[in-house]
């Protein structure tokens, strides 16, 4: 088995604030994440594939697809939006990082040939975090 990654990157705001909670509550829990007027990240994107190498080419996948695939069904519709408001994958689903990285995955697989599977999102919010997403609720 082998492992073929592609790293795109992104940026986008987002607010981190659950609706049922006092200002409060959301600035003790979120910090600035829970600024009323959005941040933003300079987000990473590692998107990992897994098969078994073409005998005609020796790939697993060609990683230009890979590239065109990611950003057709994912950084075309996220980069430079807002998250809570702009990206449909997202409506109704609170922005984490974590739930970012599940809804990318959910993005991606429908659009991967049979012949590889998805492996992991890696998705860093930060240079010092990161979430991994290997699939499955």
């Amino acid at each position: 088995m082998i492992y073929l990654t592609r790293v795109e990157n992104f940026n986008a705001a987002h607010k981190l604030s659950n609706p049922g909670w006092s200002k409060e509550k959301n600035e003790e829990v979120f910090g600035k994440c829970a600024n009323e007027n959005w941040h933003g990240h300079n987000y990473e994107l590692h998107v990992t594939i897994k098969g078994n190498p073409d005998p005609e080419t020796g790939f697993v996948f060609n990683a230009k697809t890979l590239g065109v695939i990611i950003r057709d069904a994912v950084i075309e519709k996220i980069d430079h939006r807002n998250l809570n408001m702009d990206v449909d994958f997202m409506a109704g689903k609170f922005t984490s990082a974590e739930n970012l990285s599940i809804a990318i995955w959910d993005q991606l697989a429908k659009h991967l040939p049979a012949e590889v599977q998805l492996h992991c999102i890696k998705l860093y919010e930060t240079p010092r975090i990161y979430v991994e997403y290997y699939g499955g609720k």
